[in-house]
């Protein structure tokens, strides 16, 4: 696709986790693509549902297989715009989605440097944007 409207805005559908441990403490990557703190998510793939696209991304970025995943919210609107630093700018659909019981080990990929579980008051500097603005909004109650 991208060769065909090289770095013109796309519209790309997503879901990300929200994944705690039974300290209620909330994981996050160390991304290797942009040097910054974030949550387990990534761009749905054809054939999959939201759902299926939240524990596979899970999974392929930390190891972890996802127990229930309860539906949180979506994300969207121009807040939702991101610009890769290639270039390449997407807008963004996103569910968000809770998994508070996991089955595996934390398990390093290519696209993180590092997986830490952090208290939601203690959160690091340079988090994403998104991962901020989502932790904000979130009701205590569904962790």
């Amino acid at each position: 696709m991208r060769r065909l409207v090289g770095t013109e805005p796309l519209m790309v559908a997503g879901a990300t986790v929200l994944c705690v441990n039974e300290r209620k403490e909330l994981l996050l990557q160390y991304r290797s693509d942009a040097d910054i703190w974030g949550l387990p998510g990534g761009v749905m793939e054809y054939g999959e549902s939201l759902e299926e696209t939240a524990a596979r991304e899970l999974h392929e970025e930390t190891g972890l297989l996802a127990g229930e995943l309860q539906f949180i919210r979506i994300l969207s609107g121009p807040e939702e715009c991101h610009t890769y630093p290639n270039g390449d700018q997407i807008y963004g659909v996103t569910s968000v989605y809770l998994a508070r019981t996991t089955i595996g080990t934390l398990r390093i990929t290519g696209e993180s440097r590092q997986l830490k579980y952090f208290p939601l008051d203690d959160l690091p500097s340079s988090l994403v944007p998104k991962a901020r603005r989502i932790v904000n909004e979130l009701n205590p109650e569904w962790m």
